[in-house]
């Protein structure tokens, strides 16, 4: 073995069988926050840990599986004024996890998402605005069906599915666990 080839060849080795990591952060969670609510002056923290039964219930009501035990949620409000509520949630790509934001009206309405963090190769086409606008104003009564109610992405097809699986599970968490809390507001 020749001495160029014997400190070339595993460097060599290592980078062909790297495989490359895409991850982009497009905005943090108190960015969004201030996106979806420019009004706020405060974010409550206000974490819900599932009950089986809400479980049972949010899986009835958005024929989605929960994947979590509970959700990042925060109660956005003007001088204890409530405002709405922020929800932080993920869902698997074609591969990896998409972190995305999802700001509900005191309604139930969803009055924006965002895309927090993106971790494909390709697909990032799910962070237009044109896109992610076509849920404004949707409640967990909307049946929101990927490829018929929400547009589908070319190349970014398993994406914008299950990104907008995940809102509707969202969207059932507020009718199942929030709406209550926003009633008593």
């Amino acid at each position: 073995m020749t001495e160029w080839l014997k400190w070339t060849a595993p460097p060599a080795i290592v980078l062909s069988v790297a495989s490359p990591v895409y991850a982009t952060q497009y905005v943090t969670v108190e960015q969004a926050q201030k996106l979806a609510f420019s009004e706020a002056t405060q974010f409550v923290w206000a974490p819900v840990v599932y009950t089986p039964a809400q479980i049972t219930a949010i899986e009835k009501l958005s024929g989605q599986r929960v994947l979590t035990r509970g959700e990042q949620v925060w109660k956005a409000e003007r001088d204890k004024r409530f405002l709405g509520f922020f929800i932080v949630d993920y869902v698997i790509g074609k591969h990896l996890a998409i972190d995305y934001a999802v700001a509900l009206d005191p309604q139930g309405r969803v009055s924006r998402v965002e895309i927090l963090n993106y971790r494909e190769a390709y697909g990032g086409e799910i962070r237009d605005a044109d896109w992610l606008k076509q849920f404004v104003g949707k409640t967990s009564h909307d049946p929101l069906a990927p490829g018929r109610d929400i547009r589908i992405i070319s190349g970014a097809t398993l994406s914008s599915r299950h990104v907008t699986e995940g809102i509707k599970r969202v969207l059932a968490l507020y009718q199942i666990v929030l709406r209550h809390t926003a009633d008593d507001k």
